[in-house]
């Protein structure tokens, strides 16, 4: 490998992780316990290079890595077969290993988190398989053992992202997308897996026809024992809640930065301790100071401080309990 790699490709030139588009450099904030990305699609960048992201958010302190894997989206589409797709990872995160070793002999290493039994990042990239509701439609038997066979593999620790869809990106009917979601959570029940929903309100729509919708579908369905997960939480305090009484956990990505996010804020210093989880959606929605940027794992770091801060100022709790809880209930859904 080119000793070019770690400090060009990292832009790490300067001493500074994260760069705005201007170049202009963005202190990253020193994270108080391991970090958690729980949903990174580490397959859909167009910018950044998979490896180096992943050297990247170990720099990060990035300690869990969960990458969706879509059947359908995925799979034919830009891998052949699964077993690719497993390959293709697997290099990814051997890439990267060597880009790490060779930014430690520069000086750059990864942050230590003493008194935490943490496993090392490249260690601890985990996948979840399921069928976002854009591929609904197609969703059938060929897709389904597809599912099944990502599923089996070790690397394997939950289903998902699957959900409802109602936004102006969607053309598949609403009873398809129920049907599809529902089939989704019996699986999960079936291998005794966690779930990761991904739910989309239409534009402008006060009575969160998606979200109502999925909570139903949840109760008459059940939730999976193993749990769930509401991916990339963009809603406010009464949603949350709608699904926390329903013991699901709450992923808060980069929105959560945004100006003009005060629900989401609000909604994140309300949630219980117990159900806070932190993700990026990368390679989308990349957080401030890093807005308008190609989001990566990395960049959960600026997530989990917010959180933290507003939680600190909201009265509920610590900085330091606030990181300590994004990790341990990441630990408990998906790091087995």
């Amino acid at each position: 490998m080119s000793n070019v790699i770690a400090l060009d490709d990292l832009t790490l030139a300067d001493g500074e992780l994260f760069h705005d588009h201007k170049g202009t450099a963005a202190p990253m904030p020193v994270p108080l316990a391991p970090l958690a990305d729980t949903h990174g699609h580490l397959t859909s960048f167009r910018e950044h290079d998979p490896a180096m992201a992943l050297v990247r958010a170990a720099l990060a302190g990035v300690r869990l890595l969960v990458v969706p894997i879509d059947p359908i989206d995925d799979i034919p589409r830009r891998w052949e077969s699964v077993p690719a797709l497993l390959s293709w990872l697997d290099e990814q995160i051997e890439t990267a290993r060597e880009a790490l070793a060779e930014c430690t002999e520069r000086g750059f290493v990864p942050p230590a988190f003493e008194g935490y039994d943490a496993p090392e990042l490249l260690d601890n990239v985990r996948i979840v398989a399921g069928a976002h509701p854009y591929g609904a439609g197609t969703f059938d038997d060929d897709v389904m053992a597809r599912l099944r066979e990502l599923l089996a593999s070790p690397r394997c620790v939950g289903v998902g992202e699957f959900g409802l869809d109602y936004g102006p990106s969607s053309t598949v009917p609403y009873p398809v997308q129920e049907e599809v979601f529902r089939a989704h959570l019996r699986l999960a029940k079936e291998l005794g897996m966690p779930v990761q929903l991904h739910i989309r309100d239409a534009a402008n729509d006060v009575r969160c026809g998606a979200h109502r919708d999925a909570a139903r579908i949840l109760e008459e369905e059940g939730v999976p024992e193993a749990g769930c997960d509401l991916h990339c939480f963009t809603s406010g305090v009464r949603v949350l809640e709608s699904f926390t009484r329903l013991d699901c956990r709450i992923a808060f990505g980069g929105a959560l930065t945004f100006m003009r996010s005060d629900d989401i804020r609000e909604a994140a210093t309300i949630c219980a301790e117990r159900y806070l989880l932190t993700e990026t959606d990368s390679p989308y929605m990349a957080p401030v100071p890093l807005r308008g940027e190609e989001c990566e794992p990395a960049m959960v770091a600026f997530t989990a401080a917010m959180i933290a801060d507003v939680r600190e100022k909201g009265g509920r709790g610590s900085r330091q309990e606030t990181y300590d809880a994004l990790w341990r209930n990441a630990c408990a859904l998906f790091g087995r």
